[in-house]
């Protein structure tokens, strides 16, 4: 099959989250004049999930907020969105999509940017009502309003999406347990330092903790409108139970079409599948990154959207891409804000410390800083970041002295 130009191909995205927006929009942005079309399975434009378990949740913030482009911005970038549209084969050989309702589409590119859905809990009694994922729109404006002063309150998951939404419904007044399988808080994304944090901050608010907590069952209860059960321990009675257990590639679109997959599509860090006409970027992209050493990962942030999107646009229109930034990653609990950039490993070469919730603490490799970690030190955050691209040699006695200016480490980064 022979191909066009690239600044002239029909591209199809299939996701219309902020990884597909971000593609749509930096195609545009460089230079893609053919035809653009953009697939979206929820109703909404292109946008980004954090607000979804912070502000919007608590209604302090309207879904509007999380908007990357309108339908407005879509129509001016002459983008074919799609809204409520699901793509439900491949086909890679005829290169063409099929759609829910028997359409086809044809492709001289296409992009994968499917994101994910949250993982179900595996128990019996995990679809009764009152048991909430949270992942879209819709999901943070129904969980919203459970929130209430002196609901009671069961967090299944010690992860970044349940200490969020424990915290938000602290806020709310409610009475919260967070149940977690592992012996600490955030164990895939978090050093245990940090974890440490963690736990003292959620107690300190009044959240309840149940570390190596297993569900085994909801249920109904009489008197309260669900019951958790953890075994041999008491069961626990909820006004709603949240479901925050991770989450889990949509690559079966890809999977069914022989693409290598791995809980997620494998790709190159702009994107490229085996297939030189497929493309895959975002949440759904498993990948090496130099950050760990080579080593494939899949990465769920809105940072990775962004940037692997970015270079994945540069791959299609076949120019230089951008190098990776660092991962990062931020949260807000409890008033509190949580940053991580690099790869924090178990424990921190040093630590520069200002008190109970404002502190960072750094990791090197050698005499390069390779990762951080800021509570309420925004600023420690964008050093770190311009150090560790750079790659310079850092000062450690400047790290570790709580008085010294930061800023006089980024002479030598240039």
């Amino acid at each position: 099959m022979g191909d066009k130009p690239v600044a002239d191909a029909t591209i199809v995205i299939v996701g219309a989250g902020q990884a597909g927006g971000q593609v749509a929009q930096s195609l545009r942005r460089l230079g893609h004049s053919g035809r653009l079309i953009l697939l979206g399975a929820e109703a909404h434009p292109p946008h980004e999930r954090p607000p979804l378990s912070k502000a919007v949740l608590l209604g302090e913030a309207d879904p509007s907020v999380t908007r990357l482009l309108s339908a407005a911005d879509l129509t001016a970038m002459d983008v074919d969105f799609r809204p409520n549209t699901v793509a439900t084969a491949l086909d890679r050989a005829t290169r063409t999509v099929t759609l829910a309702g028997g359409d086809t589409l044809t492709y001289d590119r296409l992009v994968l940017a499917t994101g994910c859905r949250a993982r179900p809990l595996p128990v019996p009694g995990a679809d009764l009502p009152g048991v909430h994922l949270l992942r879209t729109i819709v999901d943070s404006r129904t969980l919203g309003p459970v929130l209430t002063d002196g609901a009671r309150i069961v967090v299944i998951g010690g992860g970044w999406i349940g200490l969020e939404v424990a915290a938000a419904a602290r806020k709310r007044g409610a009475s919260v347990t967070v149940i977690e399988m592992a012996d600490r808080l955030c164990t895939r994304a978090a050093p245990p330092v940090l974890s440490d944090y963690l736990r003292d901050l959620h107690t300190r608010h009044g959240v309840t903790l149940r570390l190596n907590g297993a569900v085994t069952k909801v249920r109904r209860g009489q008197g309260t409108p669900l019951m958790v059960s953890l075994g041999a321990d008491p069961d626990l009675p909820a006004d709603a139970v949240i479901v925050g257990i991770g989450a889990v590639a949509e690559d079966g679109l890809a999977r069914a079409a022989g693409l290598d997959c791995a809980d997620g599509i494998l790709t190159d860090a702009a994107g490229r599948t085996a297939d030189p006409a497929v493309f895959a970027c975002g949440d759904v992209a498993r990948y090496p990154h130099p950050a760990w050493d080579g080593a494939v990962v899949r990465l769920e942030s809105w940072a990775n959207a962004r940037d692997q999107a970015t270079a994945c646009a540069h791959a299609l229109m076949a120019q230089p891409e951008p190098p990776l930034d660092p991962p990062w990653f931020w949260s807000d609990q409890h008033g509190v804000n949580i940053q991580i950039v690099g790869r924090a490993t178990d424990t921190p070469a040093v630590r520069r410390d200002g008190g109970q919730d404002r502190f960072s603490l750094f990791w090197l490799t050698g005499d390069r800083l390779t990762a951080a970690i800021a509570v309420n030190q925004p600023m420690d955050i964008k050093i770190a970041k311009r150090l560790i691209a750079a790659g310079t040699w850092v000062d450690e006695d400047v790290l570790a002295d709580p008085g010294a200016n930061l800023r006089s480490l980024l002479r030598r980064a240039g």
